[in-house]
């Protein structure tokens, strides 16, 4: 089995969140998230394209405003098999 680096993952494309996934479904905009959380535009959106992850506060911090479970937003095993 390889495990690979959170840039290495991001650099194939692995998606590691389902934060955009969460946002369609509840009809919430990147921008009113970025609002609610004091973040630019552009932090959400990468967050929401899984090119930089959040910090653990900040995912947390997504989960409350969002009304759901941290973990929910998260995908499991992000590695690669060999």
């Amino acid at each position: 089995m390889i495990f690979l680096s959170l840039d290495q993952i991001n650099n194939l494309g692995v998606r590691m969140n389902l934060i955009k996934e969460v946002l369609k479904t509840k009809g919430i905009s990147q921008t009113w998230l970025a609002s609610q959380m004091n973040k630019s535009y552009n932090s959400i959106n990468e967050y929401a394209r899984n090119k930089r992850q959040p910090s653990l506060e900040d995912l947390y911090q997504i989960a409350e405003i969002l009304k759901i479970s941290a973990k929910y937003l998260l995908i499991e095993k992000a590695k690669i098999i060999e």
